[in-house]
């Protein structure tokens, strides 16, 4: 009885990913892009940044080449106490710039934000336009993030999402970049359901009347995932939401460079997951049990049936992988797949183990 039961899950697993797979290729549910307003509109690209001299040149790099109008673009840029030579390279990689930056020196804190969210309630209270696009400075953004993000910013959306990959040279690198492309296309089928998950804040359009609404992040309870809580709070307040899953709208993201600062942002992450609503919690549990069901398959059905079960497990998540991969205009590592189960595997028992004993989250050299 118990080795059905433990067939019966796998099952269901492979048929629930293979089925996400199928979704995401069909893209059923999911909004078209609106025409973009004529004239265009002006829009505010809000950037934190704390000690980030080695990261902003490419950033600022990329928002240089956004093919929208430089007069049309306001750079705001937030200096979060940094101690190195955040403002001075700003300044340089910026100079000659044919749209508005500025920098905001942050020294105090508006209400309740904290960290991240408080540079961005100083930026939104300094921003001069209607749309908010947020990012962070360790992305290279695409010539045409502005115009994919704003073509969904439809009538009474109040938040719209594009998607982050992680590149670099090193396996570990390609490893988070699968883990980031899987994840993201799961949250795009749920998302293309009508459920809202998250949003990113990374890569992320918030439209001034959403995030007024909301009464800013000076308003909003403090989190560690600030961009999950302002989407919460968007939500609640009836906007609605996009998720963009599309190359024009692909933020390209510098890796993590070792696996203990891996773990620390992915505590981080935990607590937004801790706060989603209870049925995609059960849900994402449900989902994570695979690997523990998977060893009690082994013990009782033998290596053969689990062995079975792992190289069906490759082949739908695989498929899910590929076709996110092709839709973001990156190329697909196959022969990565059994890694990254494994780094899967070792992923998911460090962050039970952070669960578990606890620790303060640091984010950049702040515990919360």
């Amino acid at each position: 009885m118990t080795t059905v039961l433990l067939l019966g899950y796998c099952l269901l697993w492979l048929l629930g990913v293979a089925y996400g797979a199928w979704c995401f290729a069909r893209r059923k549910g999911a909004p078209a892009p609106v025409r973009l307003p004529v004239p265009l509109p002006r829009v505010s690209i809000l950037l934190a940044a704390r000690n980030e001299e080695a990261a902003l040149p490419r950033c600022l790099a990329s928002l240089r080449a956004l093919h929208y109008p430089p007069q049309l673009l306001e750079v705001l840029l937030g200096d979060d106490a940094s101690t190195d030579g955040t403002a001075a390279v700003a300044r340089q990689a910026m100079r000659g710039f044919a749209g508005q930056f500025r920098i905001i020196p942050i020294a105090e804190n508006r209400g309740q934000a904290r960290g991240k969210a408080n540079v961005l309630a100083h930026l939104a209270r300094h921003a001069t336009s209607q749309y908010f696009f947020i990012t962070d400075a360790d992305i290279s953004l695409p010539p045409t993030w502005v115009e994919a993000l704003l073509a969904h910013a439809a009538p009474g959306v109040g938040t719209v999402t594009g998607i982050t990959a992680v590149r670099g040279p090193r396996l570990f690198h390609q490893l988070q970049g699968i883990d980031w492309l899987l994840s993201l296309a799961l949250i795009q089928v749920v998302s293309d359901s009508g459920r809202p998950v998250t949003a990113m804040g990374n890569n992320m359009l918030v439209t001034r009347e959403a995030y007024e609404a909301t009464g800013g992040y000076e308003n909003l309870p403090f989190s560690v995932t600030e961009d999950y809580a302002l989407f919460k709070a968007v939500i609640a307040r009836g906007f609605g939401f996009r998720h963009v899953f599309s190359d024009k709208a692909r933020a390209d993201s510098l890796p993590i460079p070792s696996w203990g600062a891996l773990l620390r942002q992915r505590r981080r992450w935990l607590r937004g997951v801790e706060a989603l609503p209870l049925r995609l919690r059960t849900e994402l549990a449900v989902y994570g049990m695979f690997w523990p069901v998977l060893l009690a398959l082994g013990c009782t059905a033998g290596p053969a049936a689990a062995l079975a079960v792992w190289l069906g497990k490759m082949l739908v998540q695989g498929t899910l992988a590929g076709l996110a991969h092709r839709r973001a205009g990156l190329p697909m590592r196959w022969p990565l797949l059994p890694l990254f189960d494994f780094y899967a595997l070792g992923l998911l028992v460090s962050l039970l183990g952070f669960r578990l004993f606890g620790g303060a989250v640091v984010w950049k050299g702040r515990r919360y």
